[in-house]
C-alpha cells in the first residue's frame, strides 16, 4: 500500500481545520471522504461528458452510456457476481433494500407469513421490512444478540419455519462492529429454501466480498461509504430472483414497449429496476472509487485499519475510567462505540468537535441496539484508510479532556 502520507494527500478535505484545529475525521462509518480520483472524475463528467444514458445516439450520450455500463462491470467484478444483469444501480443501500422489500413482498409475502431480521440492523434494513409485513399482514421475527455484540445463532433455526419468506442481515454492524457468520446464516436459511438479503454497507468497505462464494440472494451497499459519490448505490440480486420480482418503480428506461390503455412490457435486467434518469455520474464516480481501492489493496487497507482499531481500543480503555465499549467480538470492524459513566455522549461530542475531532454521537440509526443496552445514545469513532496513529492519540486525548471537563 502507498504510504499513509501519500494516501492522505489524495483526500483534499483532510487538510481542513475545524474550530482552529487540524481536522481529525473519525466518522467514516457515516460517510467516507472522497479521493481526488473520484472528485476529478465527477468534475470532468460535468464539464465534458454530461448526456443522458440509454437514450441518445449522439457522441456524448453513447460515450456516457458506455462509461456507465463499464462502471456496472466494475461493480460486478468487485462482487464477483455472475453477470452484469445482476447489478442494479440505485440511489443507495436504503433504496436497494426498499426495492427488494417492496417487490419481494408484492410477489411472495402473504398474511400469516414471516420475515426474519436481527436486533442489530441499521434502520435501513429494518423499517422497510416493518412496512412490508404491516402491509401484508405478516410477522417480523427478530434474532437477538448478546451483550458482547454476538448474534445468538443457536436461536436462528427456531425462528425459521415453512412460512418464513426471507432473512435480512447486516454484513457488519454499524454500531457494534460485529461481523455475523453470514455463511452459517445463509446455509441455515437455504436449507429451508429461504432467500437471504445482506446489508453490505459496513462490510464491503473493509472486507473483500464474493457474492457467489457467500451465496447470498441479495446484497446492498452505498457508494458514499466506499469512498465514492453520494446518491449512488448498488443492489446485487441473483438473476433468478430479479427476473421473478415485479418492477419497483415505473418510468423511462425500464420499459420495453408501452401501449395504451395497458400492455406495457419491461426492459431486460438490470434496467427493469432502473426507472428514470439514473445517477450515471455517480455510478461512474463509484467505478473510479473502486479502482482507487483496488490499487491500494483491500488486504493492506484492512491490516492498516486493524492496527488503528487495536490502538484506539487499548488507549480508550487504559486512559478513561468508567468507559464502556459496546461490541467486543473477535474480528470486529474498525469502529468503537462507547459511553463514559457520568457523561452524556452529546456533551462529549460537542466538546471534542471544538478540538477538531469529527465523532458521531446518537443512536446511529440503530435504535434497537440502544434499547438492548438501555441507552439513548453512544459515542462512535470509526476508522478509514486515511487515518493515522497520531490521529488516534489526538482523539483519545480529546475524549479524555471532555470527560474531565464534564466530571
Amino acid at each position: 500500500m502507498k504510504s499513509i502520507a501519500s494516501i492522505r494527500s489524495d483526500f483534499p478535505l483532510l487538510a481542513n481545520s475545524v474550530n482552529g484545529k487540524p481536522l481529525v475525521y473519525l466518522d467514516t462509518a457515516a460517510t467516507a471522504q472522497k479521493p481526488e480520483a473520484v472528485i476529478r472524475t465527477v468534475d470532468s463528467l460535468h464539464r465534458t461528458m454530461n448526456a443522458n444514458i440509454h437514450r441518445g445516439i449522439h457522441y456524448m450520450a453513447e460515450e456516457t452510456t458506455a462509461r456507465y455500463e463499464q462502471a456496472r462491470e466494475r461493480v460486478r467484478s468487485l462482487l464477483n457476481a455472475a453477470s452484469t444483469r445482476e447489478i442494479v444501480f440505485t440511489s443507495g443501500a436504503t433504496h436497494s433494500i426498499n426495492l427488494v422489500a417492496a417487490s419481494f413482498a408484492e410477489q411472495y409475502i402473504q398474511a400469516g407469513d414471516n420475515v426474519v431480521i436481527t436486533e442489530m440492523e441499521h434502520h435501513s434494513n429494518l423499517v422497510p421490512w416493518q412496512l412490508a409485513v404491516q402491509r401484508k399482514g405478516a410477522e417480523l421475527r427478530v434474532l437477538p444478540f448478546g451483550d458482547a455484540g454476538d448474534l445468538q445463532l443457536d436461536r436462528l433455526p427456531g425462528l425459521l419455519d415453512q412460512r418464513t419468506r426471507i432473512v435480512a442481515v447486516t454484513q457488519a454492524s454499524n454500531v457494534l462492529g460485529t461481523l455475523p457468520d453470514l455463511q452459517h446464516i445463509i446455509a441455515v436459511a437455504h436449507a429451508h429454501d429461504i432467500p437471504v438479503l445482506v446489508d453490505g454497507c459496513q462490510g464491503i468497505v473493509h472486507h473483500r466480498t464474493d457474492v457467489q462464494a457467500l451465496d447470498c440472494d441479495f446484497y446492498a451497499f452505498s457508494g458514499h461509504k466506499l469512498y465514492g459519490p453520494t446518491g449512488i448505490g448498488v443492489l446485487y440480486g441473483k438473476e433468478k430472483w430479479l427476473d421473478a420480482l415485479p418492477p419497483y418503480m415505473g418510468g423511462g428506461d425500464m420499459v420495453g414497449t408501452v401501449r395504451l390503455p395497458a400492455g406495457t412490457t419491461y426492459a431486460e435486467l438490470p434496467l427493469k429496476f432502473e426507472a428514470g434518469t439514473s445517477n450515471y455520474i455517480g455510478a461512474i464516480g463509484l467505478g473510479a472509487a473502486i479502482d482507487y481501492l483496488e490499487e491500494l489493496g483491500f488486504d493492506d487497507i484492512r491490516q492498516h485499519e486493524q492496527t488503528l482499531l487495536d490502538r484506539l481500543t487499548d488507549r480508550l480503555q487504559r486512559t478513561i475510567d468508567g468507559l464502556r465499549i459496546y461490541g467486543t467480538t473477535d474480528g470486529k470492524g474498525p469502529l468503537v462505540s462507547f459511553t463514559v459513566d457520568g457523561t452524556h455522549p452529546a456533551d462529549i461530542g460537542m466538546i471534542v468537535d471544538k478540538l477538531g475531532i469529527a465523532m458521531r454521537t446518537g443512536t446511529h440509526c440503530a435504535e434497537p441496539v440502544m434499547t438492548h443496552y438501555g441507552l439513548t445514545a453512544m459515542c462512535r469513532l470509526s476508522i478509514g484508510l486515511y487515518n493515522t496513529e497520531s490521529e488516534i492519540d489526538t482523539a483519545v486525548a480529546a475524549v479524555e479532556r471532555a470527560v474531565n471537563m464534564l466530571r
